[in-house]
């Protein structure tokens, strides 16, 4: 049997809060296979982003065990979730998340730059022709529409290579049209880079379009957990 490229045993994540311990996570376990796609349903608050959360490293688990692309999170000083991150990981945020006083073709530019890459700037280029925006490679986040900003979010997602694409109610700042060729777009994408992709949505339809949906409630998945 293949070793899953996300593994997730008994995790919880308990935080601090002004009327005490707050838990998120209450023995959350997933096992997810390379190029698989994972719609996360739930209702508000039950952990769904928290989830993807402690996947990308960017939350420490207070209990249990998570392994990602054969890493082993816990534990881990945060230069080397760092470079986890730069290396494995792509995030797909609701509200974009751009640099606004950066241009398109530089938000793209970053992560590579971050890797080394003396190409960034050609490669950027190239991942926002992807997704047909070479047209506004020069615009800055403010001079770009909701679904162009998203555009470039997701180009942004792709261009380092990642092997995991997190992606948070992507379409959730969006009209329904705009949102339709956005998902089409990131899941012609993910089969054309062979990506697995983690998607968690309230629409139900969307979360259709993927292998495999994964329920969660009160911070711990009741179904689609294997």
């Amino acid at each position: 049997m293949p070793i899953p490229l996300i593994s997730l045993e008994n995790v919880r994540l308990t935080l601090p809060s002004r009327a005490g311990a707050v838990e998120i996570l209450r023995g959350a376990d997933l096992s997810v296979k390379a190029g698989d796609a994972i719609g996360i349903v739930g209702p508000s608050g039950s952990g769904k982003t928290t989830l993807l959360m402690v996947i990308a490293g960017l939350e420490r688990v207070s209990a249990g065990k998570i392994s990602v692309a054969g890493t082993h999170l816990n534990g881990q000083s945060e230069d080397a979730l760092t470079a986890f991150r730069r290396d494995t990981i792509g995030i797909v945020f609701q509200s974009f998340h751009l640099i606004p006083t950066m241009t398109a073709l530089e938000n793209v530019a970053v992560p590579l730059e971050f890797k080394g890459r003396g190409d960034s700037m050609e490669a950027a280029r190239r991942q926002l022709e992807r997704v047909g925006l070479g047209h506004r490679l020069d615009h800055y986040p403010g001079q770009l529409s909701g679904g162009e900003q998203q555009r470039v979010a997701i180009a942004r997602a792709m261009a380092s290579g990642a092997r995991i694409i997190l992606a948070d109610e992507p379409t959730g700042n969006l009209d329904q049209e705009t949102g339709r060729q956005i998902m089409d777009l990131l899941f012609s994408l993910k089969v054309e880079d062979g990506v697995t992709l983690l998607l968690v949505t309230h629409d139900r339809a969307l979360a259709d379009r993927c292998d495999r949906i994964a329920e969660v409630r009160d911070g711990r998945i009741v179904a689609g957990n294997a």
